[in-house]
C-alpha cells in the first residue's frame, strides 16, 4: 500500500460548513431529467410494425370524423378525402405531415435559467391539472378557490423535481367559468417563473392565453420558442371536437406545442384488449399530430394521451394497473417510431385519501413512465380520486417521488468512481466507512434521503409523535408556503396583463359556462 493511498485526504468542507449545507433548504429547480437507463421497449421491431399498419387502416378506412367545418376544409386543401364530418387520412400524407413536427425543441421559461429541454432522452415532470375539489393543507376535501391555486403554484415553483407549474390545476369556483382561464394563466405567471400551460377549454380562451404570453415574452420571440403547453383531447373512439381544434390553431398558428391526446378508457372507448387499444389510440393520435402541420408546417407538437383502464365491475377508471404500464411501453415505442416527442400521465390515485393504496398506484405508474421514456409527464403531483381531487399533502410527496425518479433515471453517477474506491484499502475488512473523508463529503449527495419518509426506529417515531407520512407532508407545505418568495414578474409586464384581463373581463360576461363568442 503506498503513503498516498493510505493516508486520509483532507476533508473539503469543515462541520460547520457541512450543518449548514444540511440546514439549509434548497428550492433550485432540477434540470430536466436527461434519461440514462434503457428503455423497457415490449415490442419486437415486427410487432411496432404491425400497430402501425393497424392504426394506419383505421385512419385510411374507418376514417376520423372531426367536428369543426375550419379544420374539415383545410383537411380538403390538404388532400384527403372528407365525406360529411369523416376525414379519411392516406397513410403517404400522415407520414408526410408528422415527418414536419420537431423530434426535440426547448422551452423558455420566464427565468430562462428554467428553460427545459423536450424529446429524444429529455424529459420534464409537471404537475397535475383539472381536479374540481382539494384535500387541503387540514386534509379537508372542498371546493377549491384562487387563493388554493395560487397555493399549488406557489408549492410547484418551490418543489425541485416540478419543471412546470401548469395551469389550472384546481378548478377556482370563485370566479365565472367564461373568465377563470385570464386569471388561472396569470397566476401560473405570476407566482412562479418556470414554463407553465395554457388553458385550452375554448378558442376563445386560448386565444386570450396567446395574447397573455405575447405581453409576458413578446410576438417575437413566440414565433421562434416555445412557452407554453396546450393540451387537446379527442373523444375516443375516433372524434377530434370543434372546442379541441379550435384551440390547437391558437396555439399552433403561433407556433406552440400541443398536447394531442386521445382520451382513453380501455375497454369502454377502446377495444378490451391492450394492442387493439393501442392500434386505436395511435391512430387518433396521428390524425391529431397531422392536422397541427397542416396548421403550421414545422411547430412543435407532441403525441399524447390519456390513459386509464376501466373496471368491468363499476365502470370506474383505474389506476396502477399492468395494462396501463404496458401501454405506456407500447405508446412509447411508437411515439419513438415516429420521432416524436410524447406525453403520458403520472402519479395517478383512485384511492379517496392518501393512503397506501394511492401510493402503490403512483409508484407502480411513476416507475413505468420513466421505463417507458417518456417525455412530457403530466399529472405528476397531487392526482387522487381518478383526477376528482388533489390533495396537497400528496402534491409533496409525489414531487418528492419525482426527485426519486429524477435520480434514478440518471443513471449511476461514475464522476468520483476512483476516489471512493480509494477509501476500501483505507478502511480495510472489518472497519466502517462513516467517519471516512470520502463519506462526510459525500454523504449528502450520494444516496437520495427522502425528506417526507419516515426511517427511524420505531422508538424514534414514537418520540416525535407517531405522525404518518400525511400529517408530515400537510406540515412540510406550510413550512415550504411560510419561506415562499414570489419571482417578481417586471413591473410593466405586471401592469400590462393587469389591464389585459380587467378589459376582457369587462368584454365577457360573468357566465357560467365557456367564452365561446367573445
Amino acid at each position: 500500500m503506498t503513503d498516498t493511498l493510505a493516508r486520509p485526504r483532507a476533508r473539503s468542507g469543515g462541520r460547520s460548513a457541512r450543518r449548514t449545507l444540511r440546514t439549509t433548504r434548497d428550492f433550485t429547480m432540477l434540470p430536466g431529467l436527461t434519461r440514462a437507463i434503457p428503455l423497457c421497449e415490449v415490442m419486437d421491431g415486427a410487432q411496432v410494425e404491425k400497430i402501425d399498419a393497424a392504426s394506419m387502416d383505421i385512419l385510411e378506412n374507418v376514417g376520423v370524423v372531426f367536428r369543426d367545418p375550419i379544420a374539415l376544409e383545410d383537411w380538403k386543401q390538404a388532400g384527403a378525402k372528407v365525406e360529411g364530418e369523416r376525414v379519411y387520412l392516406d397513410r403517404g400524407l400522415v407520414r408526410d405531415l408528422i415527418a414536419t413536427i420537431p423530434s426535440d425543441f426547448t422551452y423558455s421559461a420566464r427565468n430562462p435559467a428554467k428553460n427545459v429541454r423536450l424529446g429524444g432522452p429529455h424529459s420534464i415532470f409537471v404537475p397535475m391539472t383539472g381536479a374540481p375539489f382539494l384535500r387541503d393543507l387540514d386534509d379537508v376535501r372542498r371546493n377549491p378557490t384562487l387563493d388554493d391555486l395560487a397555493m399549488f403554484h406557489k408549492l410547484a415553483h418551490m418543489m425541485p423535481a416540478l419543471h412546470s407549474s401548469a395551469h389550472h390545476i384546481v378548478e377556482p369556483y370563485d370566479h365565472p367559468i367564461s373568465q377563470r382561464h385570464l386569471r388561472i394563466t396569470y397566476s401560473s405567471m405570476k407566482h412562479s417563473d418556470k414554463t407553465f400551460m395554457a388553458m385550452t377549454t375554448s378558442p376563445k380562451n386560448a386565444e386570450d392565453v396567446m395574447a397573455m404570453c405575447a405581453i409576458l415574452f413578446g410576438e417575437d420571440f413566440m414565433e421562434q420558442n416555445p412557452v407554453t403547453t396546450g393540451n387537446c383531447n379527442g373523444n375516443s373512439p375516433l372524434v377530434w371536437d370543434e372546442t379541441m381544434l379550435g384551440a390547437m390553431r391558437a396555439l399552433c398558428k403561433r407556433n406552440q406545442p400541443v398536447l394531442c391526446s386521445p382520451f382513453v378508457l380501455g375497454g369502454a372507448n377502446t377495444p378490451a384488449s391492450v394492442p387493439a387499444s393501442v392500434a386505436q389510440l395511435n391512430a387518433e393520435a396521428l390524425s391529431a399530430l397531422a392536422y397541427t402541420q397542416v396548421i403550421r408546417r414545422g411547430c412543435p407538437a407532441i403525441y399524447g394521451h390519456y390513459l386509464s383502464t376501466v373496471s368491468m365491475k363499476s365502470g370506474a377508471p383505474m389506476a396502477g394497473t399492468p395494462e396501463i404500464s404496458l401501454m405506456n411501453f407500447m405508446i412509447g415505442q411508437m411515439a419513438r417510431h415516429y420521432g416524436v416527442p410524447w406525453r403520458t400521465s403520472n402519479t395517478l390515485g383512485g384511492a379517496k385519501t392518501f393512503d397506501a393504496q394511492a401510493g402503490y398506484e403512483s409508484a407502480t405508474t411513476l416507475s413505468a413512465v420513466l421505463h417507458a421514456g417518456a417525455n412530457y409527464i403530466w399529472h405528476s403531483a397531487g392526482w387522487n380520486e381518478a383526477g376528482m381531487h388533489c390533495s396537497v399533502a400528496k402534491f409533496v410527496v409525489d414531487a418528492e417521488q419525482c426527485a426519486m425518479g429524477h435520480r434514478m433515471a440518471q443513471g449511476p453517477q461514475w464522476g468520483d468512481f476512483d476516489q471512493a474506491l480509494s477509501a476500501v484499502p483505507d478502511v480495510g475488512p472489518g472497519g466502517h466507512y462513516l467517519g471516512h473523508p470520502h463519506t462526510q463529503d459525500n454523504f449528502q449527495t450520494a444516496f437520495f434521503m427522502p425528506e417526507l419518509f419516515d426511517n427511524n426506529s420505531i422508538e424514534q417515531w414514537v418520540a416525535e409523535g407517531s405522525k404518518e407520512i400525511t400529517q408530515r407532508a400537510l406540515e412540510h407545505a406550510r413550512k415550504l408556503l411560510s419561506e415562499y418568495q414570489e419571482p417578481k414578474l417586471d413591473v410593466a409586464k405586471d401592469e400590462e396583463l393587469r389591464d389585459f384581463i380587467a378589459r376582457r373581463e369587462r368584454e365577457i360576461p360573468a357566465a357560467d359556462e365557456l367564452n365561446q363568442d367573445y
